[in-house]
């Protein structure tokens, strides 16, 4: 089934995912997650409602319970599923998506995620099964729990001061808006700001281009210190520095040490994606005698590798941040509070946001590069083939398809999990010797699709 992906279940309302599809996940799921009570939430997509009426529908007939917390964001589901206890969740989402997708995002107990190999394969073999759905003898009730002001309060430990700070907010008009006003105030700048599944705005992506320009124009209008971009249901934001430049979300893992590492003096290995820049690592050896674990791509993996290694932050270049102290999940409005708080004690010792991000990076970077190929594995191997005839790597990762690490420069060249691409992405000390790479590897991927 098509929306049946390696982190979640996600897919366009209607064609991939409808009423029986949704009823049908919540009826089998306690095949595979097996709870006398489930925690959902939903967000403010049109068809949310109608997919949190049949999820509870099918749970329900199953016998098993549902308490709802309503409106959420995803990050709010994660920590409801750890701090009370519950063996499963659904947030109803399509997270960044378009307005005519939806999507559900399964965790276990612990708020541990539930991905493609440990569930959702045997849920989707179940679901396109002919097996009936039979009502129990007892059905589940479904009733609504408020945990809103609880999360809040959580929330509030992780925010300095920042009274010194002008801040830019774009909500894409996704759930981070039922939070961060309470959170911030009426102080910063707001657009996007209302809740509505159609995402007026623009799309709910925080990585494409076109959906930053707002925040940019804001930022660069009032003269703000930064500006924060969130996603659909608020587990990724990106930041706009006072230049109204985008910055890189790698780059904030290290800024984040600051926090962790710095003012916590917590102890504990950070993640990265094998995406990353290498100046996280240097940055944060250089001034914590850091040690930075690197690992696959997505939540499915990230929240379960950080907990592993009992780490006590991590990221994406995707946007996700990872917080020992947020039960090992993601929390965009979490990774923007302490953000807030680092700058603030920043720009009072004068530096601005530009120049901290400056400090950490010491790369080119050549952007994610994606190319539509069939023969992604034949493409991949003669990639990594030619940089290694030439020159032995100093670090080679083959996992979420190759990393090779040189003195001054690395690649990484990965299949997408849920886009049809080959995605490559490259650093080099020097502007030059990154242009070379980049024509190199177009020049062979080009070669694959002949």
């Amino acid at each position: 089934m098509k929306a049946f992906k390696a982190y979640d279940i996600r897919g366009v309302w209607g064609t991939d995912l409808n009423e029986e599809i949704a009823y049908r996940i919540g009826y089998f799921l306690p095949d595979v997650l097996p709870a006398k009570t489930y925690l959902v939430g939903r967000d403010m997509r049109l068809s949310s409602d109608t997919a949190f009426a049949q999820l509870t529908k099918g749970l329900n007939d199953r016998g098993v319970n549902v308490d709802s917390v309503g409106l959420s964001t995803t990050p709010l589901i994660y920590w409801t599923t750890a701090k009370f206890g519950y063996d499963a969740s659904v947030m109803i989402t399509a997270s960044h998506n378009p307005s005519n997708h939806n999507g559900f995002k399964i965790s276990a107990k612990d708020a541990k995620p539930v991905g493609y190999d440990t569930g959702l394969n045997k849920l989707e073999a179940l679901v396109a099964s002919d097996k009936k759905a039979v009502v129990a003898a007892q059905r589940g009730v479904t009733k609504e729990i408020d945990v809103y002001a609880q999360y809040i309060d959580y929330q509030k430990q992780f925010l300095g001061d920042i009274s010194n700070l002008k801040v830019a907010v774009d909500c894409s008009n996704g759930a981070s808006n039922i939070f961060i006003k309470k959170l911030l105030g009426d102080t910063p700048y707001y657009i996007n700001d209302t809740l509505d599944g159609r995402f007026p705005g623009h799309e709910p992506n925080p990585l494409e281009a076109e959906n930053q320009e707002q925040i940019k124009e804001l930022v660069l209008k009032h003269k703000c210190d930064i500006g924060l971009l969130f996603d659909g249901d608020a587990d990724r934001i990106t930041f706009i520095d006072e230049k109204g430049q985008f910055i890189s979300p790698d780059l904030i893992i290290a800024f984040l040490g600051n926090y962790f590492l710095g003012e916590k003096k917590q102890k504990g290995i950070v993640l990265q994606d094998i995406r990353s820049s290498r100046a996280i690592q240097e940055y944060l050896g250089k001034l914590y005698n850091a040690k930075v674990e690197t690992w696959r791509v997505g939540r499915a993996y990230a929240a379960l590798k950080l907990r592993e290694l009992d780490g006590c932050f991590g990221g994406e270049l995707a946007g996700h941040y990872y917080f020992r102290d947020f039960y090992y999940s993601d929390s965009g409005i979490m990774a923007a509070l302490l953000v807030l708080r680092l700058l603030a004690k920043f720009k009072a010792e004068g530096k601005s946001m530009s120049m901290i991000i400056k400090e950490i990076s010491g790369y080119h970077n050549s952007g994610e590069i994606n190319f539509t190929i069939e023969k992604k594995q034949e493409a991949m191997d003669a990639v990594r083939d030619h940089f290694m005839n030439l020159e032995k790597p100093e670090r080679f990762l083959d996992f979420d398809g190759y990393r090779l690490d040189y003195q001054d420069w690395w690649l990484n060249i990965r299949p997408s999990n849920t886009e049809p691409y080959l995605r490559f992405l490259c650093e080099a000390k020097d502007e030059n010797k990154l242009k070379e790479i980049v024509k190199t590897v177009s020049g062979i991927v080009e070669e694959f699709k002949k």
